[in-house]
């Protein structure tokens, strides 16, 4: 009869002990992630569908359905403001969640530039139209660049803002696990307490930090792949001598091998943590000046059309 992996007995015939789970935590949610993925996926079907088509299309900026486009997607544009308002302003604090009020934010965000891109019928136009179209794809770009950042340092893309000493606390939880798992696989605690030690050294360099997240991917996937092979040889070598190992070995080897790829995933997000809270900043300083000269250049562009 096959034990449940989560109670193998030790090789020494000890009473059972539980074994990591390796129980994901995820920091976004399952459904939150490819939400948004299939989102940024039909904006940009809906773009390449718009681009391929523009010739057969009589579109014309400043009449009919047109001019119409021109004025919902500048007014969303607008309301993408509300967001940092509701930030600043408490009595706007009871109106929905921060979950719900990031969501219309990052909503429209994407769906006013595209139908922008309606507007012109993909064509850049005249100086003033030109500018207000690439001031509109500028903060796009640049609200998706800070979604990516914002996602890195928030306990789940709504959540609250993460801080090192919380993300360090969660990493724990497979430090305390470990302790089970050096009964099982001697030696793989030493070697990952090692490893933790010269991820989690903060880069001395501009370069070395500003390669970090490159960097970690590449060596925390290595890592995955040196640990695994090991401890599969350790667990290899004890199913050799020890019955009760060798009747286990497959659920061990699956349990052990999602353990350790949790846990190189937390010390990657503890070691990359400063770099996207840097960034994070950096962008803040960006984002802002982008969207007020967004705004004056579409005052100046609705201006010029009602006027001329």
């Amino acid at each position: 009869m096959t034990a449940n992996p989560s109670t193998i007995s030790t090789p020494m015939n000890e009473a059972p002990r539980a074994v990591p789970t390796a129980r994901p935590e995820h920091f976004e949610s399952w459904y939150a992630r490819h939400a948004a993925a299939l989102g940024y996926a039909l904006a940009a079907l809906v773009v390449l569908v718009g681009w391929l088509g523009r010739q057969e299309r009589h579109i014309v900026a400043d009449t009919g359905i047109g001019y119409w486009l021109g004025i919902l997607g500048a007014s969303l544009m607008g309301l993408v403001l509300l967001y940092p308002v509701r930030k600043r302003v408490r009595l706007l604090h009871r109106l929905g969640s921060t979950k719900s009020w990031f969501r219309a934010h990052m909503i429209l965000g994407v769906i006013g530039p595209v139908l922008i891109l309606y507007h012109c019928n993909f064509a850049l136009g005249s100086l003033n139209s030109r500018v207000a179209l690439f001031c509109t794809l500028l903060v796009a770009g640049s609200g998706l660049v800070g979604r990516y950042f914002y996602a890195k340092i928030h306990l789940g893309l709504y959540g609250s803002k993460a801080s090192l000493q919380q993300l360090v606390e969660r990493a724990r939880v497979t430090t305390q696990q470990k302790t089970h798992t050096s009964t099982v696989v001697p030696d793989l605690l030493e070697r990952m307490n090692v490893y933790d030690g010269k991820v989690l050294e903060p880069p001395q360099t501009l370069i070395g930090a500003a390669l970090l997240p490159l960097t970690l991917n590449v060596r925390t996937r290595w890592a995955q792949f040196r640990l695994t092979w090991f401890m599969r040889r350790q667990l290899r070598n004890q199913a050799a001598e020890h019955a009760r190992i060798a009747a286990s070995r497959p659920q061990l080897e699956r349990v052990l091998a999602r353990f350790i790829a949790e846990h190189l995933r937390r010390v990657r997000r503890v070691a990359s943590f400063a770099f996207y809270e840097r960034m994070f900043s950096l962008w803040h300083l960006f984002h802002m000046p982008f969207f007020y000269i967004l705004v004056l250049a579409t005052i100046i562009h609705i201006l010029a059309v009602h006027m001329y």
